[in-house]
């Protein structure tokens, strides 16, 4: 058996075992029923959906021929890097500076991974994603998240 798309082979193993690996750590909590789901069953279903849609991913990349068997270039380290940090640093700074600083700071440290950086880009982005997170998770969905730094408070 030819792979005939690598990029599509180690994409789709990689969507099957993050996939498994999820649904197999959900089986640790309830299910509940579908009318009343518990914590499993979310991430359940999203690890099962996950693991099919790479088997469908690496299926096609046995099948169907691509140019030059599209291979696999080298690891992009600086978007890398910046991304997973930007994420870490989400993680570190909201407690202690709020979601009024942190996202803003996540936003920045993301778009410096990207070729192209524009100002107005990256306010536009900060203002509509901190209303928006504020609505969604302060608002809607009653989180007790802290708004501003706890020095400030």
């Amino acid at each position: 058996m030819k792979i005939k798309s690598q990029k599509d082979f180690v994409s789709g193993l990689m969507f099957i075992v993050v996939g498994a690996a999820f649904a197999w750590g959900a089986t640790e909590y309830t299910f509940g029923t579908s009318a009343r789901p518990g914590p499993g069953y979310f991430p359940f279903g999203l690890g099962v959906l996950l693991a099919i849609l790479g088997a469908i991913v690496t299926f096609k990349s046995l099948t169907i021929e691509s140019e030059n068997g599209d291979p696999i270039g080298s690891i992009a380290w600086r978007p890398l890097i910046l991304i997973l940090g930007s994420v870490a640093v989400f993680g570190f700074a909201l407690p202690r500076l709020g979601l009024v600083l942190t996202i803003p700071l996540l936003i920045l440290i993301s778009t410096l991974a990207g070729d192209e950086f524009k100002w107005r880009d990256v306010i536009l982005l900060t203002i509509v994603l901190t209303v928006l997170s504020y609505v969604v998770f302060v608002w809607g969905l009653s989180l007790v998240i802290p708004m501003w730094p706890s020095f400030a408070a």
